[in-house]
């Protein structure tokens, strides 16, 4: 369990007023709930209890800037991703007249992070549709990015009525990494692993697993805005959450259910990415053959009741950060179909 930060290094990092302060690396240093990266629309909370604990969900709730449609929109999150990482979609959809809902799960970015609680996509499922309801959603759109596409796929299997259409943006969690031989470990194992995390190191990964080897400004932004929590007073808090949710997205495989999604779904997949958690401690033979997006995300269409496959061949993990008008178009495309899949 990690030890809470000392008063020594909250007092330095407020007075360095969060954003301000920079480490040895001259990078930005931001508070426990992301507090001084700003978000691109007004953050607002709900408030609600679970698992015998008060908690906070972070969320953005944006109004249509074009003609309304009357629909909504929910946008998912991936593990090392915030609601602000979908900047650009969330205004290319407004603008095309959809209300947008996108949440920070709990544990993740402007949300809370309880020093104890059972992470499962079970669990932030239910909080999502809570959260919904709070805001008189009882119909969307889901739209899930990597490890919210496990997500994205819990909630439609465990609130079907509540979605009109399943959108999975290379989601992880399209092979049982387990099944096939990587080991598991204990969450404390994933809690060193998180210890050390970087800005460097966030960068190197993501080169390497996201975006093939090709890095763009852009990209930096939202290294920056992980970096920077993991740096921050609220670090090793962060870190031990980050490490419950690795230790949900092993042990709870959605690939197996694939086949139970009763919604219209269209999977999006760049195929330069290589996703694969746990890879480090795969066995040599094992390791080339994990993450095959093109291979998995054919095999994820063929599993998925009438889905619907977009390619990228050129695009990685992040489609949307990384060709933000090609995806969006794309995106928008695909909502432009009825329930019933018939054009509008």
């Amino acid at each position: 369990m990690p030890k809470p930060s000392t008063p020594a290094i909250v007092a330095a990092a407020l007075a360095c007023a969060w954003s301000a302060c920079a480490g040895a690396t001259d990078h930005p240093v931001y508070g426990p709930r992301l507090e001084g990266f700003d978000y691109p629309h007004p953050v607002q909370t709900f408030a609600f209890d679970s698992q015998r604990q008060a908690l906070q969900m972070a969320y953005l709730d944006v109004a249509p800037t074009g003609a309304p449609n009357g629909r909504t929109v929910v946008l998912l999150h991936g593990k090392n991703f915030c609601a602000a990482t979908w900047d650009a979609a969330i205004a290319a959809l407004a603008g095309a007249g959809w209300r947008v809902v996108a949440p920070d799960q709990v544990g993740f970015c402007k949300s809370d992070k309880p020093a104890h609680y059972q992470f499962s996509f079970a669990q932030l499922a239910a909080n999502t549709h809570a959260l919904l309801a709070s805001l008189d959603v009882e119909r969307s759109v889901v739209v899930g990015h990597s490890m919210g596409g496990m997500l994205a796929t819990r909630y439609a299997l465990q609130y079907p009525d509540a979605v009109e259409q399943l959108v999975l943006v290379n989601p992880i969690g399209l092979e049982d990494w387990k099944a096939l031989g990587v080991p598991w470990r204990d969450a404390a194992d994933w809690y060193a692993g998180e210890l050390r995390t970087s800005f460097d190191s966030i960068r190197a990964y993501q080169l390497d697993v996201y975006y093939g080897g090709q890095w763009k400004p852009a990209y930096t932004r939202w290294v920056t805005m992980l970096a920077g929590m993991y740096a921050g007073p609220g670090g090793e808090r962060v870190a031990w959450n980050q490490a419950l949710a690795s230790d949900m997205v092993f042990n709870q495989p959605v690939v197996h259910e694939f086949g139970d999604i009763a919604v219209p779904t269209t999977l999006f997949i760049g195929q330069k990415d290589r996703t694969a958690i746990g890879r480090d401690r795969a066995p040599e033979g094992l390791k080339a053959r994990l993450g095959d997006y093109p291979a998995l995300g054919r095999r994820a269409a063929a599993a998925i009741p009438g889905a619907t496959l977009v390619e990228f061949d050129d695009l990685g993990h992040s489609p949307q950060v990384e060709a933000p008008e090609r995806f969006n178009a794309a995106l928008l495309q695909a909502l432009s179909t009825t329930p019933a899949g018939k054009a509008d």
